[in-house]
């Protein structure tokens, strides 16, 4: 697949590139954060179509997320962000390289990166699936059935559906997404810390329709469908990873560079690599089982992982610290400022301030043999 990464001028206008001689795509348009089953569904959708018509296959993306762009400017009298790097996006799912890798593994031609900005947003969509069209060669687009575009997001799928029957220059594909909805959920993303051991229970599977209304009203609920982005970040933060993995089709990970620490997990018996550099949505405080894959070299090792403040040290910053388990005794094991990737399969328990040492390391000897156990029976 072929990366195009574009920057929009001053006045939003972007260079679309021309990629076949005849100028004919098929075309999918979305942020795709976490590419969960939904995303997938519109993605193999397609990649099938263009296969159909023998035609390139385009994702287009976008670079920061829309919806940090339009939170920084409300948040700072309606300024441009300067790059993604100047905002800590702490509520994505992945970074940019992790979609990428995902929409490839789809099939595509072509991965167009588009910077979003402003200005670019404030472009029509009559305007923005002209341009595709006319420069780009779209003849079909692929969207789900929740997609929005352009200014004021008046773009939505009865408008360009209309659009299309209108012109007859290109063709609309809708793919269900798959999933329930509407679900409610809060409008601010906020971290639930659970209060026992054990996988935590989706609080929206056991409520009625009156409890539901209830509890919407209650956390100024806004409606959004089981498969989403938005459903993947009420689950992980509080910690209920296995709900979440269903949605996205495999389990939530981060990526990270494995940094120097405190050498605390080594005295104890039990070395850590600790986490640096994090793209992706940590999940909520507590130790987990999973894995961690050396990037460079593919190797994958059964990990308990722990998320949090180090309560037990007194410790004030978050972190996230891995322990690869049953590595083997003639195998060299040195992860320092190697990429890794970190998967969350399970919850274990919350954080816990032990009143002394041995008691940490008894719990941390428990902790090891439930990730084992529970990696082994994946």
């Amino acid at each position: 697949m072929e990366i195009i990464r574009l920057e929009p001028d001053a006045q939003g206008m972007v260079d679309w590139p021309t990629l076949s001689n005849d100028k004919r795509a098929v075309v999918t348009i979305g942020t795709f954060d976490g590419v969960h089953r939904g995303h997938q569904a519109v993605l193999s959708r397609a990649v099938e179509l263009a296969h159909k018509h023998d035609v390139v296959s385009v994702a287009i993306t976008f670079d920061p997320r829309p919806r940090v762009v339009h939170t920084y400017a409300a948040q700072h009298h309606g300024e441009q962000l300067a790059s993604a790097q100047d905002y800590n996006d702490t509520e994505a799912l992945m970074g940019l390289t992790r979609r990428l890798e995902l929409i490839e593994a789809q099939g595509f031609d072509y991965a167009i990166v588009v910077r979003y900005t402003l200005e670019f947003a404030a472009r029509t969509y009559i305007f923005f699936l002209g341009q595709l069209v006319g420069k780009l060669g779209m003849r079909t687009l692929v969207l789900g059935n929740d997609a929005t575009m352009g200014k004021g997001r008046e773009g939505n799928i009865k408008a360009i559906e209309k659009l299309s029957q209108a012109t007859g220059v290109f063709e609309l594909e809708v793919v269900d997404d798959e999933g329930s909805g509407p679900l409610y959920l809060p409008r601010k993303m906020q971290y639930v810390v659970p209060t026992q051991a054990g996988e935590p229970n989706n609080p929206l599977k056991s409520m009625s329709k009156a409890q539901l209304r209830a509890w919407s009203k209650k956390n100024n609920g806004v409606p959004t469908r089981e498969y989403s982005s938005t459903m993947v970040r009420f689950l992980l933060t509080r910690g209920i990873v296995a709900d979440a993995a269903h949605i996205l089709g495999r389990a939530h990970s981060i990526d990270a560079v494995v940094e120097h620490g405190q050498a605390r997990g080594r005295e104890l018996g039990f070395p850590t690599a600790n986490c640096g550099q994090i793209q992706g949505l940590i999940p909520v405080e507590g130790v987990y089982s999973g894995y961690l894959t050396v990037l460079e070299s593919g190797k994958r090792y059964s990990a308990a992982i722990s998320v949090g403040k180090n309560e037990t040290f007194n410790g004030e910053a978050r972190t996230v610290e891995v322990y690869c388990i049953d590595i083997p005794q003639d195998t060299t094991f040195d992860v320092y400022d190697k990429a890794v990737r970190v998967e969350f399969t399970h919850y274990l328990r919350p954080q816990v301030k032990f009143n002394s040492v041995n008691a940490l390391v008894q719990q941390m000897t428990l902790d090891v043999d439930n990730a084992r156990e529970l990696s082994e029976n994946l």
